[in-house]
């Protein structure tokens, strides 16, 4: 299907059109796919190595695919078909999963390592699409109320995710997890290719001098098409220098992302000895019902209002997350740790909304871009953030870990609220 699809007329300002409605559903069962094949995969990859380096190398191969294709789809997504894309991206994570379901035993490491890559890169590529799409499907007037449900299903959908993993793989075993985590990916590309909506902007004449600006304003007419990811980033970067700031703190953020996941399985061992699974299950249960919150909170109080969440409620969303995270290390009396849970799901639904929705004000040809920097600083971040973590619990209490980790975030973040502060009043 063309990328010039006919849009879905608009009745109101506040009003999705209702096909979005599909998309998010079908984003949503693809991330309960993705969250389900992540836990069966790790599962899988322990079990075939007989050790927990087979977990972690397939974790950091999924991430360095997640890398490289945060770098190629700025690119891809400015000169591909945006519709085409998601859905060869969720056929490439369907076929990869049959794949591996398929595989005899002896080959099974080569071939989940293998395809760690595809699902890491395709993953990613299919995300910055449609983070970029969204302005141009619902207008961007609306686009923070459409970030706002799409991030409601996700949350939603991960939970789902997680908690189910285990019982799925228990019960049908591996290779029926994995057939169902494929059907998840063809659903959501059977709802991309038949989606009515318009997924890139209008081209519109412009001035010689600004084609050039947008592009390179050093080179050549015509060789700025050449330029590789490095440099066209580092041109988003010149053009937007409040997405470096916001790419920054997101690669800080993921590193703590990564420091208290591998951290809390640690945590519950040591608090809850007896039941550390129930532990963990309460704990993001609970942080889910926050996340959930923080969507419910920007569409009902700040939307209805004309207010839309931007640099400010990113830097402090940041701030309440990655505090929140810490005291829940702290040995907190049961009530104020789920109060602290539902605090860093709050900062993390804020900071998800806030971010996607302030990228989205950029241009057309420049979103790609600072979508796949964003989305390679988050890989870098969390794969560092996984091998240091790691290593230094060996060492280390899980608070001190965690502690650190998420005490720079919280500095660059103050830091960013001041400059820009300080830029408002100028």
């Amino acid at each position: 299907m063309p990328d010039t699809a006919q849009q879905v007329p608009h009745q109101t300002v506040d009003k999705l059109p209702r096909v979005f409605y599909r998309l998010a559903l079908g984003d949503a069962l693809s991330t309960y796919g993705s969250q389900l094949d992540l836990v069966a995969l790790s599962l899988f990859a322990y079990e075939a190595a007989g050790n927990a380096l087979g977990t972690a190398g397939y974790l950091i191969i999924r991430l360095a695919g997640g890398l490289v294709g945060g770098l190629v789809s700025g690119r891809l997504v400015a000169r591909t078909d945006r519709r085409r894309l998601m859905t060869g991206c969720a056929l490439a994570q369907a076929l990869a999963l049959v794949v591996v379901a398929l595989a005899p035993v002896p080959a099974r490491i080569p071939v989940l390592y293998s395809l760690a890559l595809v699902f890491g890169g395709a993953a990613a590529v299919c995300a910055v699409a449609l983070r970029t799409s969204i302005p141009e499907m619902v207008g961007s007037e609306r686009r923070a109320r459409a970030n706002s449900l799409m991030a409601s299903c996700r949350s939603a959908a991960m939970v789902l995710g997680f908690a189910s993993a285990g019982v799925v793989v228990a019960w049908a075993g591996f290779r029926a997890a994995l057939l169902i985590d494929a059907s998840s990916f063809l659903v959501f590309a059977a709802v991309v290719l038949r989606l009515p909506l318009r997924t890139r902007a209008e081209p519109a004449e412009q001035p010689a001098t600004e084609a050039v600006d947008a592009t390179d304003a050093t080179g050549p007419a015509g060789g700025t098409k050449r330029l590789g990811s490095r440099w066209q980033a580092l041109i988003v970067l010149r053009a937007a220098p409040v997405v470096g700031a916001m790419a920054a703190i997101r690669l800080l953020d993921a590193f703590g992302s990564a420091a208290h996941n591998i951290s809390l399985p640690v945590f519950a061992n040591q608090h809850s000895p007896g039941n550390p699974a129930a532990l963990l299950g309460m704990f993001w249960a609970t942080w889910a019902v926050g996340n959930l919150g923080a969507q419910q909170l920007v569409s009902r109080l700040l939307l209805r209002r004309g207010i839309e969440p931007g640099e400010r409620a990113f830097a402090l969303g940041t701030c309440l997350m990655s505090g929140c995270f810490i005291l829940v290390f702290t040995g907190l009396p049961t009530p104020l740790f789920l109060l602290a849970a539902i605090g860093a799901g709050l900062g993390d639904g804020f900071t998800e909304i806030s971010y996607t929705t302030r990228i989205q004000a950029l241009a057309d040809e420049r979103r790609g871009q600072a979508f796949g920097l964003l989305t390679s600083a988050e890989n870098v971040g969390m794969g560092t953030g996984m091998l240091l973590s790691g290593s230094l619990l060996a060492l280390l209490s899980p608070l001190t870990v965690v502690g650190v980790s998420h005490a720079v975030p919280i500095v660059l973040a103050l830091g960013f609220l001041v400059v820009v502060a300080r830029s408002r009043k100028r």
